[in-house]
């Protein structure tokens, strides 16, 4: 690590220098640039409340739509078993997975509001073809320019959010695309709710809404300033300076820019960063950072409930309507969470959330299982009682993940890279939160036909396994100024044998 230990020291004097105000300007750069985790979550919420809709399924999917109404000899659990049908959700997440290659070079080269101003495009583009599609492979195509969309939207905005951010908030400030990511679900949800009684075209108006986040993000976008960070890796330091005395709301700035100096002479060093990102150095930040947090994120099941809430809910006996008034409950309950995550994160910091939410989604899955392997089966519809009790159980479930995998899912990530990495870490993180997003989406439907209730339990097994990660290998990285965050690992029990100081004289940093 050249210059690691100057760096650290030094950097550990000027961050006690950080000045900043919360400006107006500021305000609006992150409100606009967060707009992007709408795109993600409507469509985490309008898929599973279309692919439950009886006009949607006779037109695109009438084998479904017989199989619901008549069961057959199924167990209620198979209702929805369709590999094509799972294809529709999960080849967004597949498209996404590969634009995010793409993605990190714009983000590297162009900046992070020019791939902010890509993905709203694409994802316009995708809306306006699935909600005139006649046919199956045009409901692809479509959800293939989402899936782009999406996939320049999550590489860019997380990192926009973290860099704008003064250290003492930037967790709350990077939670923001957690909360318009449940907003838009929720919104979702409350569509999905009213176009289910609009026959036979009310699937169309649900995807097709998909445009106005993307056009709002596309219009706000033009206006947004690029990050100081970005602008200061492409050589435009003056230009970088200026913006970041704006949104400090201050020219007392020298610390903080010094920072952002040192960070950019490392990163122009770099000629291959996603090379470096194999670097026994980055090490931890590869495996915790863009390997375990986003594949553990999609294997705590929460995905699969946001997909196919309509879809479960239906499968365990609520009626249509029902079903998707059920699902709006739990994305209310997200909301909620997001709300509580953003004003706590900073004070209790990010491990707490983690583990102790942890614990909370375990015994709800747990209960869930056990009550489903109690009261359902063959045939048999569940009592208004038991219901209720599983809505309130998915809704406790839910508000644990969305104050902690949630949001720190996108958060943490965003910390933990220096900027040397950080366009290549977060393209690792998409693309390995896009494959097993993917790989949930497609495998959710056939796993709840064949384990059952035990798919629940599953979950619970591996939620577990998580917990356990973050509690031995995460460091905690509240309110620790974000081009310092990867010193922490120096003082790491089990990391620091990997990240070792360029100059042996140099102490690592005073972080614990």
């Amino acid at each position: 690590m050249a210059g690691g230990g100057f760096a650290n020291v030094g950097g550990q004097k000027r961050a006690e220098q950080y000045k900043h105000k919360i400006t107006g300007y500021f305000i609006f750069a992150c409100i606009v640039a967060a707009m992007g985790g709408s795109l993600f979550g409507y469509d985490l919420g309008v898929s599973g409340g279309v692919t439950s809709m009886d006009d949607f399924l006779k037109e695109f999917f009438p084998k479904i739509y017989e199989r619901k109404k008549a069961h057959l000899n199924e167990t209620d659990y198979c209702k929805y078993d369709s590999q094509i049908l799972t294809l529709f959700t999960s080849s967004l997440y597949i498209a996404a997975l590969v634009s995010t290659f793409g993605a990190s070079y714009v983000t590297r080269n162009k900046g992070r509001r020019a791939s902010i101003l890509v993905g709203s495009i694409s994802f316009f583009l995708g809306a306006i073809v699935n909600a005139f599609a006649k046919n199956i492979p045009m409901l692809i195509i479509g959800r293939i320019f989402l899936g782009f969309g999406i996939g320049f939207g999550n590489q860019a905005v997380p990192l926009y959010l973290s860099e704008m951010s003064p250290p003492k908030v930037r967790g709350a400030v990077n939670q923001l695309f957690q909360l318009t990511t449940c907003l838009g679900i929720l919104i979702a949800n409350f569509i999905n709710y009213g176009t289910e009684k609009i026959h036979p075209w009310g699937w169309r108006l649900s995807l097709g809404l998909a445009t106005v986040p993307a056009t709002l993000m596309f219009v706000g976008g033009l206006f947004l300033p690029e990050t100081p960070n970005s602008l200061v890796e492409q050589g435009r330091l003056e230009e970088g300076r200026k913006v970041l005395e704006k949104i400090r709301g201050t020219q007392e700035v020298d610390a903080e820019f010094s920072d952002l100096l040192d960070a950019s002479k490392e990163a122009q060093a770099i000629k291959n960063p996603f090379r470096n990102l194999l670097k026994r150095k980055n090490r931890p930040q590869l495996i915790i950072g863009g390997l375990g947090i986003p594949a553990f994120q999609q294997l705590t099941g929460m995905n699969s409930i946001l997909f196919y809430a309509p879809v479960i809910f239906q499968s365990l006996g609520f009626g249509s309507g029902a079903s998707l008034y059920s699902s709006t409950i739990t994305s209310a309950a997200l909301v909620a969470a997001a709300l509580i995550s953003m004003s706590l994160v900073d004070k209790f910091g990010r491990r707490a959330f983690f583990l102790e939410a942890s614990v909370e989604m375990i015994l709800c899955l747990v209960a869930v299982a056990i009550t489903l392997a109690l009261k359902f089966g063959e045939g048999k519809e569940l009592p208004k009682g038991v219901g209720v009790f599983l809505v309130v159980a998915i809704c406790i479930f839910v508000l644990a993940y969305g104050r902690s995998w949630g949001p720190l899912g996108w958060l943490v990530p965003s910390e933990l890279f220096p900027l040397e990495t950080r366009s290549a870490g977060q393209s690792v993180v998409v693309c390995v939160n896009m494959i097993f997003t993917a790989l949930i989406a497609q495998c959710f439907l056939v796993s709840l036909c064949h384990l059952k209730y035990g798919i629940f339990l599953l979950f619970a097994g591996l939620i577990m396994i998580m917990a356990t990660f973050i509690y031995f290998l995460l460091p905690e990285t509240k309110q620790v100024p974000i081009e310092e965050v990867h010193f922490l690992f120096e003082n790491h029990w089990f990391w620091k044998r990997y990240v070792v100081a360029a100059d042996d004289d140099r102490k690592p940093a005073p972080y614990v």
